[in-house]
């Protein structure tokens, strides 16, 4: 697996593609609303990714930057496979991944100065807890903080934090969370839950992690996100995600797509067997109107972006 995360011009998100994956996708850009791909490392880093774009009979058109405007650079292909080996090779790290093609530099203009942010310390103190609590779930984009960070102190009165205070306010605590786990060792908590739900996924329930906002919701949507063949569902919504990450445990919420009882409670069943293989202890009565909590449960999530 690359660790990258491939956005598509569809919309589509792609996380950890092998380079056979890419290298589909590569060949499947060319027309209205799937021109191009973004590429970003794992963990997402600012101003840190590389692009491609193309239309059917021309060039492809890749991009990179790494870290500043004056290492943003261009390069043209007509080959697919070639366009997906370069970007593999960016992906992978690889010494001389870019010498393939012929790079020029890309003058981006210069970089608009971002003002201090003007807050009391009381009000810095309260935005920077909101962001870290949010990082520290482990499921929100950096954008997504930026948003926070900026919404988070708005009144009708005033609004304190603009776009650009907001995005290097983000970047700068994300970056101090991406030094943190960069000392974790092994698989995490979070990462053999993941492990969990993607084998209860292959195995025909619909698996859900920091699933809508709260449990009203949550019932109200997982319907929609099963496919034709999906048995029953477990998710945890994120303010579940809020607790486990305080370290009170995880609660997850499950049930029969059919509606009976013996279903909802084989499910149950179903999900803490699956906890159990990778090491997860559970705490459930095998009462399928209770919620099974997953604890001791040290929510230490790496970061995507």
């Amino acid at each position: 697996m690359l660790d990258i995360v491939v956005k598509t011009e569809n919309w589509e998100r792609h996380v950890r593609v092998t380079a056979d994956e890419l290298t589909a996708l590569v060949r499947r850009i060319d027309g209205d609303g799937d021109r191009f791909l973004v590429l970003q490392p794992v963990p997402d880093l600012p101003d840190v990714f590389a692009q491609v774009w193309h239309k059917t009979g021309g060039d492809y058109t890749l991009e990179h930057r790494d870290g500043s405007a004056d290492r943003h650079f261009e390069a043209r292909a007509d080959e697919p496979e070639a366009v997906a080996a370069v970007l593999a090779g960016w992906a992978a790290r690889t010494p001389g991944w870019d010498a393939a093609l012929e790079w020029s530099p890309l003058d981006m203009g210069p970089t608009p100065e971002v003002p201090p942010l003007s807050l009391t310390d009381h009000e810095r103190e309260e935005l920077e807890t909101r962001v870290r609590e949010e990082l520290v779930g482990g499921y929100a984009s950096r954008a997504q903080l930026a948003e926070l960070a900026e919404e988070y102190l708005v009144t009708k009165e005033r609004r304190p934090v603009s776009r650009e205070q907001a995005q290097v306010l983000a970047d700068r605590l994300w970056l101090q969370r991406v030094a943190e786990q960069a000392d974790w060792q092994g698989e995490t908590d979070p990462e053999r839950l993941t492990r969990a739900f993607n084998a209860l996924e292959a195995s025909g329930l619909t698996a859900r992690e920091d699933f809508t906002c709260c449990r009203s919701c949550g019932q109200a949507e997982i319907g929609g996100e099963g496919g034709p063949g999906a048995r029953g569902f477990v998710y945890f919504h994120s303010r579940c995600t809020e607790s486990a990450a305080a370290g009170h445990g995880l609660m997850l919420l499950y049930g029969g797509f059919d509606g009976a009882t013996e279903t909802t409670a084989a499910v149950g069943r179903e999900i803490v067997a699956a906890l159990d293989v990778v090491g997860l202890r559970t705490e459930w009565d095998g009462d399928p109107g209770r919620a099974i909590t997953v604890t001791p449960l040290d929510w230490r999530r790496r970061l995507v972006g």
